[in-house]
């Protein structure tokens, strides 16, 4: 068995020794610091975990960049194929933003780094990523946990998340494809994602819950349903109250000074009497009639 290890430099390690204060170099610079490179010349990571770009977020930020420019440089390494080129490392992103912004070149710091650190350091730039979805992020976890042995316990302790929240979010992953796929769209949500997890037909229900837009709470109640509605006691149909009733009523409410309500069920002889009381002495007066007090 590989021996496992703790998570790895990180990105806040990387982006430590970065001096942003620093003017950048020309691209014929081989310092290490930050430098200007054509866009052209810098191609993302084939292997980035992070697949969805919400189109209207990129909008923003490449308005963003065209008012006040790229801040925060890019991290990147010589590419692995091509001397000439860079590969990203962190900030594909604004990478796809500034590209819409039609800006030319782009602040980026090189960085010395081997395909396993690459991977890792991208995985956690996503993960500590407020806009990430669900399955995202689950996916980040797994990937950690596969190439590189880290334990639900550690990712937690790096990552400044609970241990139930990844476990969680990692059993999201085990629903079908198509569940999959409408958590990742935002159709449904990591709630009522976890409450289809251990039913029969999660896709059936899954586009039910679409369909009608139910609530987590709805969504739980279906799932302990099997996917029909739970089933109701019949309310007995009640008889329109006679005269007499209403008299009876009125003698018992006079009697007991508390509101009395008789209802006959339809086709018996029985029915329902009903006793309002509005504070406890009442209540306790009622106990002692009904106890022969």
């Amino acid at each position: 068995m590989a021996e496992k290890r703790g998570l790895g430099r990180g990105l806040s390690a990387l982006m430590a020794d970065i001096d942003v204060s620093v003017p950048a170099k020309s691209d014929s610079s081989t310092g290490a610091g930050e430098r200007i490179v054509p866009i052209e010349r810098i191609e993302p990571n084939p292997d980035q975990p992070r697949r969805d770009f919400v189109k209207a977020d990129l909008e923003e930020l490449a308005e963003s960049i065209r008012e006040k420019g790229i801040i925060q440089p890019l991290i990147v390494r010589i590419h692995p194929k091509a001397a000439d080129k860079f590969e990203i490392v962190a900030g594909e992103r604004r990478w796809r933003a500034a590209q819409m912004a039609q800006v030319h070149e782009v602040p980026v710091v090189l960085r010395q780094l081997n395909d396993t650190e690459v991977l890792e350091i991208a995985i956690i730039e996503n993960i500590q990523r407020s806009d990430l979805n669900p399955v995202e992020e689950a996916m980040g976890y797994r990937q950690l946990q596969d190439k590189f042995g880290h334990t639900q316990e550690q990712l937690a302790t790096a990552l400044g998340k609970s241990r139930s929240h990844i476990a969680n979010l990692m059993r999201l992953l085990s629903l079908p494809e198509d569940v999959v796929r409408m958590l990742r769209q935002g159709d449904l949500t990591s709630g009522h994602a976890r409450a289809l997890i251990t039913t029969d037909n999660p896709s059936d229900l899954a586009r039910k819950v679409v369909r009608d837009g139910l609530s987590v709470r709805e969504t739980e109640r279906l799932a302990k349903s099997g996917g029909s509605k739970p089933n109701r006691k019949k309310e007995p149909r009640r008889l329109e109250k006679d005269a007499d009733t209403k008299a009876l009523e009125g003698d018992l409410t006079a009697t007991l000074k508390m509101g009395v309500s008789i209802d006959h069920t339809a086709g018996t002889e029985g029915g329902l009497v009903t006793i309002s009381y509005k504070n406890f002495e009442q209540l306790d007066e009622l106990c002692r009639r009904l106890a022969g007090n």
